[in-house]
């Protein structure tokens, strides 16, 4: 196994362990996915998915925006609870309008980078970076977001011939499922002045 390898399988098993956190909606989650965001990154930076790497830069970003999102929620309705924010209608507009115009612009750069799979890759980071902002402010709709990128993300590592990041993606996929269905189940939703 050489090195890039060794860095995917690094991303798959903390991957692995990051979406098991985000189902339970644990804090430690963060943490995990400063790890995985890194691995993540250096391994589409290697295989020139220019986008995708860049990505999981934002990822780690998030990682502590969202981990100071959710101690404020968490102090709001206990740290034991999935704890919700209803999506105002103008985010979910603002972010079809991101994703649309986001996409559209990310294709043609990605052109000129040389990008691998422009297309694909412009449209899992546009989705993937609405999906982790929904989630850092708790959308139960993020887990909608998750389903569908990560199933184009499945599709992009299979082209780019990244087995092991295809088969967490994957694993993300399915995860999203079952997340969607925990969060909407367990999920106790905070005051309208959210979180």
């Amino acid at each position: 196994m050489d090195f890039v390898q060794a860095v995917e399988v690094f991303a798959l098993v903390s991957g692995v362990a990051y979406v098991v956190l985000e189902i339970l909606q644990k804090n430690a989650m963060w943490v995990v996915g400063i790890l995985t965001g890194a691995a993540c990154a250096a391994s589409f930076a290697v295989t020139h998915v220019w986008a995708s790497s860049g990505l999981n830069v934002y990822y780690v970003v998030m990682s502590v925006v969202g981990l100071v999102q959710w101690k404020k929620a968490g102090e709001k309705v206990g740290s034991e609870s999935i704890h919700l924010a209803v999506l105002p209608k103008s985010v979910a507009l603002w972010s079809a309008a991101i994703m649309l115009i986001g996409s559209l612009v990310m294709i043609q750069l990605l052109r000129l980078s040389a990008d691998a799979a422009p297309r694909l890759d412009a449209i899992t980071v546009m989705l993937s970076a609405i999906g982790t902002w929904w989630l850092a402010q708790s959308y139960l709709q993020q887990w909608l977001i998750w389903i569908v990128a990560d199933l184009l993300s499945t599709a992009l590592c299979i082209s780019t011939g990244q087995y092991w990041m295809a088969l967490l993606y994957a694993v993300y996929a399915g995860s999203a499922v079952y997340g969607y269905i925990h969060w909407k189940k367990e999920g106790v939703y905070l005051s309208s002045d959210g979180i």
